[in-house]
C-alpha cells in the first residue's frame, strides 16, 4: 500500500519462550540478514513512499532548509595545516563536491602541491562512499587508504605510490578501521568476523599476495573489541582488547618488527587499563583497586608486573581521568569534573603543572588525532618532540576551532575556526547550562543554545536531546545546521543523563545494566524542569537522540506519551529482547556488558520493562519520524521496521507516524556532505510544519 495511506505491516505470529514465558513476535518476519527479501523491500519502500506523500506539503520548505543550510557553509575551504617530517598535510572541500580531496606540500612557503586523493572520483559510481583509514607510511612515499561503497563497514584497503601516483596490486579485502605501519614496507591491519566485529590482526609485506599475510593475532571472546594504535613517540604498536568492563594490552617494539606482541598485563575481569609510552617507561591510566575515575601509575618498560606500577596521580572521586597522552617533554591528563572538560599539563622537566583556560564556561575540547573518517580533522600522526599541541575545541555558540598551544608560554593559538557564512554571529545567542534535581537527588545538568531575547513564559519550542549510553559524554557542541531551528526561535537543549560519562564513571554505572532506568527518568525529569522553569510546555516539546539514544527514545514515548508533542529518532535501537537473545548479531556479545545477558533472568525481566518495541501499548504516542539505513550493521533496519509496525497497530492517536529508510547507507546515513544536509532538512521540516505550521 503506498501514497496517503500508512503501509499496513501484515502479522505473521512467531512464538517462542524465554525463562519458561511465552513470547509472541507478530512482526519477526521483517528481519532478512540478505536484505533482498521481496516481501520486506516492498514494505520498507511502501513506508518511503508514504513518508514522502506526508511530507509532500513540506518538499519547498525542504529545499528552502536545504539551501539555508548549505548557504552557511564555506564550500571551497581548507583544513587546518598539520605537520609530518618534511611535509605538511591538509584537505580540502571543493563548491558543489560532497568529498574532501587530501593533499600535501614541502615545508617550506614555495612547496608545491600534491593531491594525493580525491574523495570525489573514489565516489564515482557509487550512492555511498565513505573513506575509513588514511595512513602515510614512515618515508612519506606510500598512501594506505580504506573506502566502504555501501554503509556496512566492511573496508577495502589500497596502496597508492605517491611518487608515481599509481595503485599497488596489494588489495585487502573485508577489514576494519584499524591500521598501523611498522615501516616502510610492512604494516598491520584488522579483520572482521562473520558478526561484524573486529577479531584478526594480519601483517603484510608490500609487494606479496594478502592471501599470504600472517595472522598476528586472532581473539576468540567476541566481548572484546581489537584496535591497533601507534605510541606517540612511534615506538611501540599497542594491540588493544577491550571490553566494556575489561581491557588487555599487547604492544610491539617498532624497531623489532619481527617479534611477537607481548602482553602489558593479563586480562582480569573489570580491570582497564590504558598505556602510553614515554622515555622508557609506560604512563597506565587504570581503574585497578576500585579506582572507578581511574588513576595514573608508571612503570619501566621492563617491569611490566602489575605489583610494580606506581602510583602518579591518585584515585580523585570528584575528578574522572579520562585520558593520558605524552610528548617529549610534557604529561597530559584530560579530565572530567562537574561535567566539564579540563586539559592538565605537566612540564616532566622541572614537575611544574597547570590547567589550560578556555575562554568560554561551558566547551568541547579534544585533541587532535587521526580519525578514520572522511570529515577526519587530522590526517598524520601528531609530532612528538615539541612544545607545541593541536587542540580542537567547540561550544554550543563557537564553531569549530583548530588552537595549536605552547605548553611552556601557556600560549592558545587559533590556526582555524570554522567559517560559518550568512549573517552568523554569536553575540546574538546565549549558552547556557542548568541544573534538574531527581527524586534520588541527582543533579543532571541541560545545556541550552537560544537567541537572545528569549521569554521564559512557557511558549517556546524547544527541542531535547539525550543519548545516555557507553559512558560517552554528550558535550556541547556547534553545529551549523542547527541554526535553523534556532533562528525560527527554538531552544535547544542537551540532556546530560546518566549512562553517559559526563559526570565521571559512577554516572556511567547508574545508567547501565540493572539500573538503565534512571537513563530514561533523568530524561523525563530534564524535560519536566524545563517545563515547569518556563522555557517551553508539552505541547511545544519535541525530542530526538539516535541509536542508543533511539533507545532513550523509544522508553520515554512508552512512558510518558503524553509529554511530548514530537519525537524524532535516528537508526534506534528499540528492538532490546530479541536483539540481546541473538549472539550472532553484530555487538550482541560485546553489549552483555552495557544491558546485561537476557538468557540470565534477572537480566531479561529488567529488559523487558523498558524495551521499547515489547512496550508499545494501546494509548497516544506523539508524532513520530524514525530514520533507518538497510545496510546498518549496528542497529539492523528491522529494529526500526518493527517498531514503526507494532505502533502504527496499536497507537489510539492520529498523529504522524513515518518510517524513513535509507536503502543504500548504514548507521550513519547518507556519506556526502550535501545528501546529509537533504536529510537534516527532512527532519527539521517534519518538527516545524507540527509546532506550529511554519511551513
Amino acid at each position: 500500500m503506498t501514497g496517503d495511506k500508512p503501509p499496513i505491516a501484515v502479522i505473521k505470529p512467531r512464538k517462542f519462550t524465554v525463562h519458561g514465558e511465552e513470547l509472541v513476535d507478530n512482526y519477526s518476519w521483517l528481519r532478512d540478514d540478505t536484505r533482498k527479501d521481496p516481501e520486506v523491500i516492498s514494505y520498507l519502500e511502501a513506508e518511503n513512499e508514504y513518508t514522502k506523500a506526508m511530507m509532500k506539503n513540506t518538499e519547498k520548505f525542504q529545499e528552502v532548509l536545504y539551501s539555508e543550510m548549505k548557504g552557511r557553509i564555506k564550500e571551497d575551504d581548507t583544513s587546518a595545516p598539520e605537520r609530518s617530517g618534511d611535509y605538511i598535510y591538509y584537505s580540502r572541500t571543493i563548491k558543489d563536491k560532497q568529498y574532501r580531496t587530501y593533499h600535501r606540500k614541502r615545508k617550506s612557503p614555495e612547496g608545491k602541491e600534491e593531491l594525493l586523493l580525491d574523495g570525489n572520483k573514489l565516489a564515482e559510481g557509487f550512492d555511498y562512499f565513505k573513506l575509513g583509514i588514511f595512513k602515510i607510511s614512515p618515508d612519506h612515499h606510500l598512501l594506505a587508504y580504506s573506502i566502504d561503497t555501501s554503509g556496512s563497514e566492511q573496508y577495502t584497503i589500497y596502496l597508492k605510490d605517491l611518487n608515481t601516483g599509481e595503485l599497488l596490486p596489494d588489495i585487502i579485502k573485508n577489514t576494519y578501521y584499524s591500521f598501523e605501519w611498522i615501516n616502510d614496507k610492512i604494516f598491520l591491519y584488522t579483520t572482521l568476523s562473520d558478526i561484524k566485529q573486529p577479531d584478526k590482526v594480519y601483517r603484510h609485506v608490500i609487494g606479496t599476495n594478502p592471501s599470504t599475510d600472517e595472522l598476528i593475532y586472532h581473539e576468540k571472546d567476541e566481548k572484546f573489541y581489537l584496535k591497533l594504535h601507534k605510541s606517540h613517540d612511534a615506538k611501540y604498536i599497542f594491540l588493544s582488547l577491550i571490553s566494556m568492563l575489561t581491557s588487555e594490552i599487547h604492544y610491539l617494539m617498532i624497531d623489532h618488527p619481527n617479534q611477537i606482541f607481548q602482553i602489558i598485563h593479563p586480562r582480569e575481569h573489570e580491570l582497564e587499563y590504558y598505556p602510553v609510552h614515554w622515555n622508557g617507561k609506560f604512563y597506565i591510566r587504570t581503574n585497578a583497586n576500585n579506582a572507578k575515575n581511574f588513576k595514573l601509575m608508571i612503570t619501566s618498560t621492563e617491569n611490566l608486573s602489575k605489583e610494580n606500577w606506581e602510583e602518579v596521580i591518585p584515585h580523585r572521586k570528584s575528578v574522572m581521568l579520562t585520558d593520558i597522552d605524552v610528548y617529549i617533554n610534557h604529561l597530559i591528563l584530560y579530565e572530567r569534573e562537574d561535567g566539564l572538560l579540563k586539559v592538565h599539563i605537566i612540564n616532566q622537566s622541572n614537575g611544574k603543572d597547570h590547567y589550560i583556560t578556555f575562554p568560554e564556561p561551558s566547551y568541547t575540547v579534544q585533541p587532535s588525532y587521526p580519525f578514520p573518517l572522511d570529515n577526519s580533522t587530522s590526517l598524520v600522526h601528531p609530532e612528538y618532540d615539541t612544545n607545541i599541541m593541536r587542540l580542537l575545541y567547540t561550544s554550543l555558540i563557537t564553531p569549530n576551532s583548530a588552537y595549536d598551544y605552547n605548553m611552556d608560554s601557556w600560549e592558545l593559538t587559533l590556526i582555524k575556526q570554522e567559517e560559518i557564512l550568512g549573517d552568523f554571529d554569536k553575540d546574538n545567542y546565549i549558552a547556557d547550562r542548568i541544573a534538574a534535581t531527581t527524586s534520588d537527588g541527582s543533579t543532571i545538568y541541560i545545556s541550552l543554545v537560544h537567541k537572545k531575547g528569549i521569554v521564559r513564559d512557557g511558549n517556546n519550542f524547544l527541542l531535547l536531546s539525550g543519548y545516555g549510553a557507553y559512558g560517552v559524554s554528550n558535550d556541547p557542541e556547534f553545529v551549523s545546521t542547527r541554526l535553523s531551528l534556532i533562528d525560527r526561535g527554538m531552544i535547544y537543549a542537551i540532556a546530560h543523563i546518566r549512562g553517559g560519562g559526563e559526570m565521571g564513571r559512577k554516572w556511567y554505572d547508574d545508567g547501565k545494566f540493572l539500573k538503565k532506568k534512571n537513563t530514561f527518568t533523568d530524561f523525563i525529569v530534564c524535560a519536566e524542569h524545563l517545563i515547569s522553569q518556563g522555557y517551553t510546555s508539552k505541547e511545544k516539546l519535541t525530542i530526538t537522540g539516535g541509536s542508543a539514544g533511539g533507545l532513550l527514545m523509544g522508553a520515554v514515548v512508552n512512558m510518558r506519551p503524553e509529554l511530548f508533542n514530537v519525537m524524532v529518532t535516528r537508526v534506534p535501537f528499540v528492538d532490546v529482547i530479541n536483539t540481546m537473545l541473538d549472539p550472532t548479531i553484530p555487538l550482541t556479545v560485546m553489549e552483555y556488558e552495557e544491558w546485561g545477558n537476557p538468557e540470565q533472568k534477572e537480566y531479561y525481566d529488567y529488559m523487558k520493562e523498558y524495551s521499547p518495541y515489547d512496550n508499545v501499548e494501546k494509548k497516544d504516542y506523539p508524532h513520530i519520524l524514525i530514520t533507518a539505513g538497510l545496510n546498518d550493521p549496528r542497529v539492523q533496519y528491522w529494529e526500526p521496521a518493527k517498531w514503526t509496525a507494532k505502533l502504527r497497530a496499536l497507537k489510539t492517536d492520529k498523529n504522524r507516524l513515518l518510517l524513513k529508510t535509507d536503502m543504500g547507507s548504514g548507521h550513519a546515513g547518507k556519506s556526502g556532505r550535501y545528501e546529509y544536509l537533504k536529510e537534516i532538512a527532512l527532519q527539521y521540516a517534519f518538527i516545524l510544519d507540527i509546532i506550529e505550521n511554519k511551513v
